[in-house]
């Protein structure tokens, strides 16, 4: 923006200066106005982004810091990340044709202890005393592998079955797992707005934009001749 401002008001005061030497007011008056339009354009920009003394209303967007904040995080949680959005998404990922492959977590599973745990109940039901008379529980530790592996067998077959991924695509569409969803994004983008300063929103707003209000100037110095010229020949 800084090279359209210099070029648009060095432009306007070389007509102001050539007017002026030559003796054409025409030439004059309309790089008179141009600049007053390009300076004043210039002067609205720059005002948005700092404070200048004595001009009430400027450095608006790092003294609205907070609302600026308030309203990217209603942006976000209106717009992208409402329930209706989230419920959107939930089911097109669980749609009908959709299964949730189990097995992968069931293998993290550790059947060891279900084991142990029937063991130890034999041992201590009215069967201890027979199985005390054939080893006691250690004569059961040969079982401890085919038993563990037909747990996961019998589970995995479990979670694949039909009332099992009814249930869970059912879960995962109610309004309570939409709301603890929702509730977790905007406790992250608390986070990342809280890490916000008024300086890095004035940074990121001015790369944003600062570019193309730059045009501001250039227009303003170009309608400012216009009305000189119009204002000069009446």
């Amino acid at each position: 923006m800084n090279n359209k401002s210099i070029m648009t008001n060095f432009i306007a005061i070389l007509c102001m200066l050539i007017g002026y030497q030559f003796n054409e007011p025409v030439i004059q008056t309309a790089g008179l106005f141009a600049f007053s339009g390009a300076i004043t354009n210039w002067l609205a920009i720059h005002m948005l982004f700092e404070k200048v003394p004595g001009l009430y209303g400027s450095g608006v967007i790092p003294r609205r810091f907070d609302a600026f904040r308030t309203a990217i995080k209603s942006l976000m949680m209106e717009q992208f990340f409402s329930q209706e959005n989230i419920g959107k998404f939930l089911d097109q990922e669980i749609g009908e044709t959709h299964n949730f492959e189990m097995d992968a977590i069931i293998e993290t599973i550790d059947f060891n202890p279900t084991f142990d745990a029937l063991v130890d109940v034999i041992a201590h039901s009215q069967f201890g005393g027979m199985l005390a008379m054939v080893g006691g529980t250690e004569a059961l530790q040969p079982l401890k592998q085919p038993f563990v592996e037909k747990m996961h067998a019998s589970v995995a077959e479990i979670g694949q079955s039909e009332a099992v991924q009814d249930a869970i695509k059912s879960q995962l569409g109610s309004g309570s797992v939409k709301q603890d969803i929702e509730a977790k994004i905007e406790q992250i983008i608390d986070q990342r707005l809280s890490e916000l300063t008024p300086q890095l929103v004035k940074d990121m707003v001015q790369k944003m934009i600062k570019e193309h209000l730059g045009w501001l100037v250039i227009w303003g110095g170009v309608f400012g001749g216009v009305i000189g010229i119009v204002a000069s020949l009446i």
